[in-house]
């Protein structure tokens, strides 16, 4: 881990905040998927008309395959989520945000006349909230303070320790 980095009472509330905040949409959208028995990534997946969408429909058209996706979704949704809400491996959970989100970025990408099927909030030409919360991702991992509020402050003091 690295040396903890002093920020002012302001910055440190809103890294903390937007670290919660972002860990929250994260958590809550796996729990939502993980309570929802019949939730699959299926017609995401099916919907893909980004730079991979053959690869995301293979994936859609294997039970096997789309079976151990939809598990990985739920479960990476669920610890990045915790991991930023309890500020614990907060870059590692960042870090996996930003995978998260540029595979679903890449499945959907905004281009111009690119019609889904999945409803959108607005009209984005290739700017849309995934690489908003991609950005601010990476503003976590660089400006990290789960070393000051956060279960990572303990690890770092039991790390120090030996």
């Amino acid at each position: 881990m690295s040396k903890q980095t002093s920020y002012t009472r302001p910055q440190t509330f809103w890294l903390v905040a937007l670290r919660m905040l972002i860990g929250w949409h994260f958590l809550y959208e796996g729990l939502v998927k993980l309570l929802n028995s019949n939730w699959t990534a299926y017609p995401y997946l099916m919907d893909s008309k980004g730079l991979l969408a053959s690869y995301y429909q293979d994936i859609a058209n294997n039970p096997t395959i789309l079976s151990i996706s939809n598990c990985i979704n739920v479960y990476a949704l669920i610890l990045v989520g915790l991991g930023l809400i309890l500020g614990c491996l907060s870059r590692y959970a960042s870090i996996g945000g930003v995978i998260l989100l540029v595979l679903y970025y890449i499945s959907h990408v905004p281009f111009i006349g690119a019609e889904y099927m999945m409803p959108s909030e607005g009209s984005y030409l290739w700017i849309d909230k995934n690489i908003i919360e991609i950005c601010a991702l990476m503003v976590l991992v660089f400006f990290p303070t789960s070393q000051i509020i956060g279960i990572d402050r303990y690890i770092c003091k039991a790390l120090n320790k030996k």
